[in-house]
């Protein structure tokens, strides 16, 4: 499998949005978090993957296998996680095995149990007693217990506390150390995504900004904190974006180790996830003719 999720100009169009031919590829053995502000279209994207919302596309594939053609086969080795619970909260845990056990030729019944000790969640409890977190981890416990290929979580892990979100990406750093596994994590919370994904990809109104890996982020930007002089100096090539300050500029730079060959005495800031983002979204272009901002947005 080379391609956990491929998908090439997706489009879904409503009334005052559209998902615009998106288009990325999710390799096998890697994480990929999807961000963007709200309303960047990432949960239509989910969606429109899963097959919850028609959508056009030339091609929308999970494992391989086309999601039109192959649906039900895929939907087998496909575990899709929200932020809100899905279960019946009447029901318990011991009760939600037992019905998984007939929807799942997989399903590990000896594996749901020890995931459900290990999040001490009690199998004879109604879930409407459970708080948040342990509703999350519950629904976390029952999409691995069916030894899925591939997680997609739409901002999945929201309503945990840091400890129990730390547990979760160990979690999915263990699933994914086999090859034939991949996982698509929708965040907002995107120090989760700094610790754990391998790519990025960065959605904003509707539109795929870039799908990059996060070594490669990690080391082609930077933040240049400057004044006006050195601002002038820089090549709008290598300004990524930039924002104005009262008395000096905020400079995201693309081109890290060609800027510092250049201007070997300025310090350079690493660049985080939502730095790139925040940037991305609030921030200005250099003008390549004229250096005057252009606003990104």
């Amino acid at each position: 499998m080379d391609y956990a999720i491929e998908v090439r100009n997706l489009t879904k169009r409503y009334k005052d949005f559209t998902l615009d031919q998106v288009s990325f590829a999710l390799p096998g053995g890697t994480i990929m978090g999807l961000i963007g502000e709200n309303g960047a279209g990432k949960s239509t994207l989910i969606n429109a993957i899963l097959g919850i919302t028609d959508s056009r596309s030339d091609l929308t594939a999970m494992l391989g296998m086309d999601v039109k053609t192959h649906g039900k086969l895929i939907r087998q080795d496909v575990a899709a996680i929200f932020s809100d619970s899905h279960f019946d909260t009447g029901l318990t845990p011991k009760i939600i095995g037992h019905i998984l056990s007939k929807v799942y030729p997989s399903w590990d019944s000896a594996l749901f149990s020890s995931y459900l000790e290990r999040f001490s969640l009690p199998e004879k409890r109604k879930i409407r007693t459970f708080s948040t977190g342990m509703r999350v981890k519950l629904e976390f416990a029952a999409a691995l217990s069916h030894h899925p290929k591939l997680l997609i979580l739409d901002e999945a892990t929201s309503g945990l506390d840091p400890v129990s979100r730390d547990e979760i990406l160990d979690i999915l750093r263990e699933f994914t150390e086999d090859e034939d596994h991949a996982v698509l994590l929708s965040s907002h919370i995107t120090s989760d995504l700094d610790k754990v994904a391998d790519y990025i990809a960065f959605l904003h109104k509707g539109r795929m900004q870039f799908v990059e890996s996060c070594d490669g982020l990690r080391s082609d930007y930077g933040i240049i904190t400057c004044g006006q002089q050195l601002f002038d100096a820089l090549s709008p090539d290598d300004i990524a974006a930039y924002r104005k300050e009262p008395y000096s500029y905020r400079v995201l730079i693309r081109n890290r180790s060609k800027v510092r060959r250049v201007f070997q005495d300025v310090a350079i800031e690493n660049a985080s996830i939502e730095d790139i983002m925040l940037f991305s979204v609030k921030g200005e272009k250099a003008d390549t003719d004229n250096r005057k901002g252009e606003s990104v947005k």
